[in-house]
C-alpha cells in the first residue's frame, strides 16, 4: 500500500468539535485548499462533476473522471475474465481452457479471437501466481475504473451475524414496514440515507467549535445548534453552473445525506457517531457487525480508489487501438471519392501479454497512512435494503443508470456486500463509463460522412453521449462490490427461480465520502427523529400523569420531526434527486456527445 505524492502531513486538527463545512459555514461547493486547517489532498474526481472542474490545478488532470475510449473487443476480455473468476479452480486446469478456448472463440455470437483468449488465460495466470498471494481477500480489478470484486473479504461468520441482527429490523409488524416509494412494496427499506437527512433551514446543526455528538448523547443534545440556510451566501458558485449549463445544478439546496464517522486511527474500524436511522442502543450488536464489514471495505476501496489518486497514471490498454485501420472494398464495389461506400473496419487484436502493465498500475492507498493516523475519521453513508419477492409478484425489473448521491455528499465510492439471497436467479450489476468524446475528434482520422468505427470499434454511435457499456457482475451471496462514483452503475432485472415460494436479495450498501472532502456528518447534528426523542424522555417524564406527558410531547413546535412527516420529507428529496438524474442524463450528452462533422 502506498500514499499518493500530494498529500500532506498537516497539523492534526481536532476532530472531537465542529468544523466548518460545505453548506455549513462554508458555501455548497466548497472544497478544501492547502491554507485550510481541513486540507489533506486533492478533492477526488466524480462523474456528479464536469470533467472540467475536478481539478482546478493542472490540464493534465482536468478530465480524470473520463476513462480512456476503450475497443468492444476489449470489453469482451475483460467480461470473459470476469466469468472466468468466478469459477472454482479457474486456470489451471487445461482441459477445462481447452473447453472455453472452444466455447468462447468459435461460439458465432462473441467476438472472441484466439490472440484474445491466450492473452486473457495469460493475464489470469500472472494474477493467481503473483497478485493474490499477496491479498487474504483475494480482491481482483475486474474493470477499469476500478470495478473490484471479492468473495472472501466477508467471513461466513460476520455474514450469519448480520443476517441474525438485521432480523430486529425486519420482525416488525406489516404496518411499520417501510416499503420504499413507487417499489410496488418489492423494496423493503430497514436503513435509508434519505429519511431525516439534513434539511437545509430547519436541520439544527451544532455551532463551529462545539463538542461533537457521540453515540451517547444523540438524544439527549436533540434541538441544540441551528438551522444552517443554503442560500446566495453559500450556495453554488456561478462557474460550477455555467460549466454544467443553466438547466441542472449538481449541488441540492435542500438536502444533504447524512454519513457516520468512522474512526481508522486503531486496528479496527470504530464508528464514532449514529447511524442515521439506526439507534446505536437498540442495534448495538448491527454497528458491530457493519465496523466488521467496514473493515473488509477498506482494503478494497483502497484498490478502486487507487487510479484517482494517482496523478500520472495513464490505464494500459489490452487491445492498442490509436487509428483506424480499413479492409479493401467488397469484390464488385470501386472507389468514388467523397461519395465511396464505406470500406469495411479492421478489428484490433491484443499484443502479447505483458506482465509489467499489471506491475505498473497503481498500488493500492492506504487510508490508515493517508487518515488514520492523522486522526482523520471517514465519513460512511449506510442503508440497508432488501429486494422481496413474491409468487404474485416475482421479477424485479431492475433499476436506472445512475452516479450515487448528489454533490452534497461528495459521495467517491461505493461499497456493497450481498449477505444473503434466497430463491433468485443470477442478478447482476451492470457499469457504463465515461470517455472523453473529444478523444475521438481529434485522435481519430475518418473520412467523410464514415462513422462506422466508432461503432464497430468501440460501441457507440455519432450524436449519442459519451459513455460506454462496460460490462456486469453477478451479485452473488457473500460478494463484497466496490467502484468509484466516476462510473454509472445499473441494477439488472432479476426473478424468482421457483415460482411459487417467496425470494429475496439483501444488500449493505456503504457510500464513502470523500475522505479529502468533509461534509456535515451525524457527529454534527444531533438525533432529529421525534420518536427517538420521546422513548429516551419518557423515562425522564415518567413521574408525570399520561395527559401531561402527551402535552409536553405536543408542544414541540415542529422539531423534532416525526416519522410520518420524515416521509413527506422523503418522497420531496427523492422527487429532486429523481429529476435531477433525468437532467444529468440530458446534459451529459449535451455536453458531452461524439459529434464526427461532415467535413
Amino acid at each position: 500500500m502506498s500514499v499518493p505524492s500530494g498529500f500532506e502531513s498537516p497539523i492534526l486538527p481536532d476532530y472531537s468539535v465542529v468544523h466548518p463545512v460545505p453548506g455549513v459555514g462554508k458555501p455548497l461547493d466548497y472544497v478544501p485548499k492547502p491554507d485550510d486547517p481541513l486540507y489533506i489532498g486533492e478533492q477526488l474526481p466524480t462523474a456528479l462533476l464536469p470533467a472540467v472542474s475536478v481539478n482546478q490545478y493542472g490540464a493534465e488532470d482536468e478530465k480524470k473522471a473520463f476513462l480512456p475510449i476503450t475497443t468492444v473487443r476489449e470489453f469482451v476480455m475483460l467480461q470473459f475474465m470476469n466469468s472466468v473468476t468466478d469459477k472454482p479452480e479457474w486456470v489451471f486446469n487445461s482441459e477445462i481452457i481447452e473447453k472455453w478456448r472452444s466455447e468462447t472463440v468459435e461460439a458465432p455470437d462473441l467476438d472472441m479471437t484466439t490472440r484474445m483468449f491466450d492473452y486473457c488465460i495469460s493475464e489470469l495466470r500472472h494474477i493467481a501466481t503473483n497478485v493474490f498471494p499477496q491479498r487474504q481477500d483475494l480482491a481482483l480489478v475486474v474493470y477499469n475504473g476500478n470495478v473490484v470484486k471479492s468473495d472472501s473479504a466477508i467471513a461466513s461468520s460476520v455474514k450469519a451475524a448480520l443476517q441474525e441482527a438485521v432480523k430486529t429490523l425486519e420482525n416488525v409488524h406489516e404496518k411499520n414496514k417501510d416499503w420504499h416509494p413507487d417499489s410496488d412494496e418489492m423494496v423493503l427499506d430497514l436503513v435509508h440515507p434519505s429519511l431525516f437527512p439534513l434539511i437545509y433551514g430547519r436541520t439544527r446543526v451544532l455551532k463551529i467549535g462545539e463538542k461533537v455528538v457521540g453515540l451517547e448523547d444523540l438524544v439527549s443534545r436533540c434541538g441544540e445548534g441551528e438551522a444552517p440556510v443554503a442560500d446566495a451566501t453559500n450556495a453554488p458558485a456561478a462557474n460550477v453552473r455555467r460549466q454544467w449549463g443553466n438547466g441542472i445544478e449538481p449541488y441540492s439546496l435542500k438536502y444533504q445525506w447524512l454519513p457516520s464517522e468512522v474512526d481508522i486511527s486503531g486496528s479496527d474500524a470504530r464508528i464514532t457517531s449514529y447511524i442515521n436511522n439506526l439507534h446505536p442502543k437498540e442495534h448495538a450488536d448491527l454497528y458491530r457487525v457493519i465496523e466488521q464489514v467496514i473493515d473488509a471495505a477498506i482494503p478494497l476501496w483502497e484498490l478502486t480508489l487507487a487510479p484517482l489518486y494517482d496523478k500520472d497514471y495513464r490505464y494500459f490498454k489490452r487491445i492498442p487501438c490509436d487509428t483506424v485501420e480499413y479492409g479493401p472494398l467488397p469484390a464488385g464495389l470501386t472507389n468514388q471519392g467523397w461519395n465511396s461506400p464505406p470500406r469495411p473496419v479492421i478489428q484490433p487484436e491484443p499484443e502479447s501479454f505483458d506482465a509489467q502493465n499489471i506491475a505498473n498500475t497503481p498500488r493500492a492507498i492506504d487510508f490508515k497512512e493517508l487518515y488514520g493516523k492523522h486522526g482523520r475519521p471517514l465519513q460512511i453513508i449506510v442503508k440497508l435494503a432488501n429486494i422481496e419477492l413474491t409468487p404474485e409478484k416475482r421479477k424485479y425489473e431492475g433499476g436506472s443508470w445512475h452516479v450515487e448521491g448528489q454533490q452534497n455528499e461528495h459521495i467517491c465510492a461505493t461499497a456493497l456486500y450481498y449477505y444473503s439471497s434466497d430463491n433468485i436467479k443470477s442478478s447482476q450489476l451492470a457499469f457504463r463509463q465515461f470517455v472523453d468524446s473529444d478523444s475521438v475528434y481529434y485522435g481519430y482520422p475518418y473520412q467523410q460522412d464514415q462513422h462506422q468505427f466508432l461503432e464497430e470499434l468501440f460501441g457507440c454511435r455519432n450524436g449519442m453521449a459519451g459513455v460506454q457499456d462496460v460490462g456486469k457482475i453477478e451479485t452473488r451471496e457473500g460478494r463484497l462490490l466496490t467502484f468509484p462514483n466516476i462510473l454509472q452503475h445499473q441494477v439488472q432485472p432479476f426473478e424468482l427461480e421457483d415460482s411459487t415460494r417467496n425470494g429475496h436479495r439483501k444488500i449493505l450498501a456503504l457510500f464513502l465520502v470523500d475522505p479529502n472532502v468533509r461534509v456535515t456528518s451525524t457527529a454534527y447534528v444531533p438525533s432529529q427523529r421525534l420518536d427517538w426523542w420521546q422513548e429516551a424522555a419518557v423515562d425522564a417524564l415518567e413521574h408525570l400523569p399520561f395527559e401531561l406527558k402527551e402535552k409536553v410531547f405536543g408542544e414541540v413546535d415542529g422539531f423534532p420531526i416525526t416519522l410520518s412527516e420524515a416521509k413527506e420529507i422523503r418522497l420531496d428529496l427523492m422527487k429532486e434527486r429523481g429529476k435531477f438524474v433525468t437532467e444529468y442524463h440530458y446534459e451529459v450528452q449535451r455536453v458531452n456527445s461524439f459529434s464526427l462533422c461532415e467535413h
